[in-house]
């Protein structure tokens, strides 16, 4: 090794590479701040890959009949992505796939009549769209549908796109380091020190006014080698399914069930080889944990049966896909209302907790910056991350995976 690193002095330096940390990265330096983004895998393979692309605008959470915190932490948040999506917005995102530019909601026939006075009511005025069959996704044209189909104007996003669009304007400020062997987080006066070696012999040292963790789980792993056991995290856990093969085209909906949350979420994609995939959630991937891979799978098959029975299941591969998703602590265990940014000292723990609350934490961490007295330092020395150190690939897919279908 040489006996010198090279020295990259920051504002700010950003861990993880999910959407969380390349939308902060992109707006601090909109600002005029000097960052980087430290990644110890790939970018976007954490929670990111596995979202399903759904920026939800609240009507999913408004259910009960009442809008819940939730629904109103995200309700303003699609019309911010739409703005960036058009060229208009704080970021650009205007080569991002739209895969659809909105979500449905469909009812079975024993919820059509009490849904349909909830849709018609004030709290949903103008968030929701009834629709006649012709205007439905072709899946539920079928003359075997007893339900209802309501329209959301929220989107539907490629993730990979996503992770691309966000990443490809700061590939010069992301850095790929290996954790723990090569990696190394200590204080020198009022700066981090972060010492990393790639294992080639080359040596790289970033010296940040501020850290700021979005590495979801992976914070929990960094804030200990800071000297923090503060904010405190939870995972709550999901198992996704997917299915591949001979399946309608274009299905992005939501089945309304009992509670507030959705008995069944599905959205479409491509495996690899361009083959039609159904990706499920909602209640279905809540109540999975505890399930075998075998019994998740034939829960799925059972649900789509009863909800879709004219969905020709005959050839279909499947899968499951386990999450953990890290989250702050809560009190009794719950699901947070928003996304959360914790100050300990010089350094912001914070999770989105939503895909689509990735805006929102990187004003509250832009918020917390200057509050704090930290500002873009146009009198620091500079220094470029050299060319030849590692950068952080992005992650696939997971269902574009072909170990995932074996």
């Amino acid at each position: 090794m040489s006996a010198e690193p090279h020295v990259v002095p920051v504002d700010v330096a950003v861990f993880g590479g999910g959407v969380a940390g390349l939308w902060l990265l992109g707006r601090l330096r909109a600002e005029g701040y000097r960052a980087v983004l430290l990644e110890a895998n790939a970018l976007g393979s954490g929670q990111t890959r596995y979202a399903q692309g759904i920026l939800h605008g609240g009507t999913k959470y408004a259910l009960t009949g009442k809008l819940s915190d939730s629904a109103q932490a995200v309700a303003a948040m699609p019309g911010l992505w739409r703005d960036c999506l058009d060229g208009k917005g704080e970021l650009d995102l205007t080569r991002v796939r739209v895969l659809s530019p909105n979500q449905f909601l469909w009812s079975t026939a024993n919820l059509t009549s009490r849904m349909a006075g909830f849709f018609a009511s004030r709290l949903m005025r103008g968030r929701t769209e009834s629709l006649p069959e012709m205007e439905r996704p072709p899946v539920f044209r079928h003359s075997g549908f007893r339900g209802q189909v309501y329209r959301l104007d929220e989107p539907v996003l490629d993730t990979a796109s996503l992770i691309e669009a966000l990443s490809a304007p700061h590939r010069d400020s992301l850095i790929k380091y290996e954790w723990p062997q090569g990696f190394h987080l200590s204080r020198c006066d009022a700066d981090w020190r972060i010492d990393l070696h790639d294992g080639n012999g080359q040596q790289l040292r970033v010296e940040a006014k501020r850290l700021v963790l979005t590495a979801g789980r992976g914070n929990r792993d960094l804030l200990e080698a800071a000297g923090y056991t503060r904010p405190e995290m939870q995972l709550r856990p999901l198992v996704m399914v997917a299915a591949r093969g001979k399946l309608p085209e274009g299905v992005y909906a939501h089945c309304l069930g009992a509670s507030s949350n959705p008995r069944i979420t599905i959205s479409t994609h491509r495996d690899a080889d361009g083959r039609v995939v159904w990706y499920l959630g909602g209640q279905l991937a809540e109540e999975g944990v505890g399930r075998t891979r075998e019994e998740q799978i034939a829960a799925a098959q059972r649900e789509l049966h009863m909800l879709l029975p004219w969905v020709d299941q005959n050839g279909l591969e499947w899968t499951t896909l386990d999450i953990e998703r890290a989250e702050p602590l809560m009190p009794d265990g719950r699901r947070p209302d928003t996304a959360f940014a914790g100050l300990v000292d010089s350094l912001i723990a914070a999770w989105p907790t939503k895909l689509v609350l990735a805006p929102r934490l990187a004003a509250d961490i832009l918020r917390m910056l200057k509050d704090a007295g930290v500002v873009p330092q146009t009198d620091r020395k500079t220094a470029e991350v050299p060319e030849a150190w590692p950068r952080p690939v992005q992650a696939p897919l997971p269902w574009q995976e072909e170990s995932r279908w074996s």
